[in-house]
């Protein structure tokens, strides 16, 4: 057993993966629920459905990315197969997919629209395959279903280029035979690992975890560095949605809001890096409804999401869905561009070049200039003992600032886990963890010396990132 110093030390020396570093540095992307619910007015179908409904008229998949990138997101996921089983490509392991239906006379793929249309507009694209299927026989008998699966992800794998994320709930009811699957994940995993090898896997997968709930809450202190019980996708699959009631998307649970300080993780054999994931709807259903499209969230109500979650060490997947038509509704666009152009407007001014800045300590290999360069691989770090700092930016004239944007240096692990903001002698904003970044709003103060204090850390802190808005 390891002294609470000990464990601490190991703590702070638990660092990401290449995968899980590329993941983090997307900070906000998009899911899109498409499908056969789309036709029904929907959200869980139930696999009875009639290949024939699904017919969209004017199906844009470039649309849909020029909507995603109006807001600022760097990827698009899509609902591959969702729990009804109907397949948005041709999959040679059902029939139960667009090549029966009447939509480009079944010669149609979704999967290779959106995965080509990514990559025309710069946008990573990634996979939604529910394992829970309604319709396939097969489901709850074990190994034969598993091999099912497992030929899907296959399909996915080697078809559509490269793949930066395979998207995992944890839906799991009963099949035609009244049965529930035991899901084989480690072979899923280990599949996607040979043919997908820098797709992160998330949810019920070991690289990124779910927060938590789909109402778009972030925890105050949102550790990356977790007790390594919480890779368990039973555990997580216990916590997600239970049945198709519409409520679950704005639900909140207070429970487990500490899943990483040392009272938490003292006793922990294992830890992990294992970061947290936001995810919502821009509208009350995850699916397209009608009656929904005086219900889409507001910019102003995104861009509380968007700070909350990537401003507090996680990242942002929104869910925007296509309607019947096969195109992103005009009402979803314009809550979009408008949220984008809040973002922009809010980090379109870092001050940091007009400020003399210093740190009351620094190894010498590791300046605070290099927390201010702009470089990802560099980074300022405290003296060695040193758990906490203080780094003092002086502008040579009154300066009206309002954000302070930190980031640590993930490849050396996360360390830092409180501090404090002051303006000319005056608090103007605490904070928790930082992580990959830490968004800090205050009201707008005019300021000759910004002092930011690391009041607690668990080695020597370090800092990749230091910006300075107005």
């Amino acid at each position: 057993m390891r002294t609470p110093e000990e464990q601490i030390r190991y703590a702070a020396s638990i660092t990401p993966s290449l995968r899980q570093l590329a993941w983090q540095q997307l900070e906000f992307y998009a899911f899109t629920h498409f499908g056969m619910n789309t036709f029904t007015n929907r959200e869980w179908g139930d696999g009875t459905e009639d290949p024939a409904l699904f017919n969209p008229d004017a199906l844009d998949a470039d649309q849909w990315v020029a909507a995603v990138k109006s807001a600022g997101m760097k990827a698009l996921i899509l609902t591959c197969k969702h729990h009804d089983g109907f397949c948005l490509w041709p999959s040679a392991y059902t029939e139960h997919s667009v090549k029966n239906s009447p939509w480009k006379d079944g010669k149609g793929d979704v999967v290779r629209e959106v995965s080509d249309a990514c990559r025309r507009g710069g946008i990573k694209f990634g996979v939604y395959l529910s394992p829970w299927d309604r319709h396939d026989a097969r489901y709850g008998q074990g190994k034969p279903y598993d091999d099912y699966f497992v030929s899907q992800l296959t399909e996915l794998s080697t078809n559509y280029g490269d793949i930066f994320c395979f998207w995992f709930d944890g839906a799991c009811g009963e099949g035609k035979n009244g049965k529930k699957q035991i899901y084989d994940w480690e072979r899923y995993y280990a599949v996607l690992r040979k043919l997908q090898p820098n797709a992160v896997l998330n949810v019920c997968g070991p690289d990124v975890r779910w927060c938590g709930n789909e109402a778009g809450h972030c925890r105050k202190a949102e550790w990356s560095v977790v007790p390594a019980e919480l890779r368990d996708a039973e555990r997580t699959a216990s916590k997600s949605q239970q049945a198709d009631d519409g409520k679950f998307s704005r639900k909140i649970d207070s429970q487990d809001e500490d899943i990483g300080s040392r009272a938490v993780i003292r006793n922990a054999r294992e830890l992990v890096w294992y970061p947290s994931e936001v995810d919502t709807s821009i509208r009350t259903g995850w699916f397209y409804h009608p009656e929904e499209d005086t219900d889409v969230r507001t910019a102003g109500e995104l861009l509380d999401i968007y700070l909350d979650a990537v401003g507090a060490n996680a990242s942002l997947l929104l869910n925007i869905p296509p309607d019947t038509h096969g195109r992103i509704a005009a009402a979803d666009c314009a809550s979009l561009a408008e949220l984008g152009a809040k973002i922009r407007q809010i980090f379109a001014d870092n001050v940091t070049e007009k400020a003399e800045i210093t740190a009351d300590s620094a190894i010498a290999q590791h300046p605070i200039t290099q927390a201010v360069d702009g470089m990802a691989n560099t980074y300022w770090q405290a003296a060695y003992g040193q758990e906490s700092d203080t780094i003092t930016l002086k502008f040579p004239e009154l300066q009206k600032v309002s954000c302070v944007v930190l980031g640590e240096h993930l490849p050396t692990g996360q360390r830092i886990e409180s501090g404090e903001i002051w303006a000319d002698g005056s608090k103007a904003a605490e904070f928790t963890v930082v992580g990959h970044k830490r968004i800090c709003r205050f009201t707008p103060v005019d300021v000759q010396t910004l002092t930011i204090k690391i009041t607690a850390s668990r080695t020597e802190p370090t800092l990749r990132l230091l910006e300075v808005y107005q």
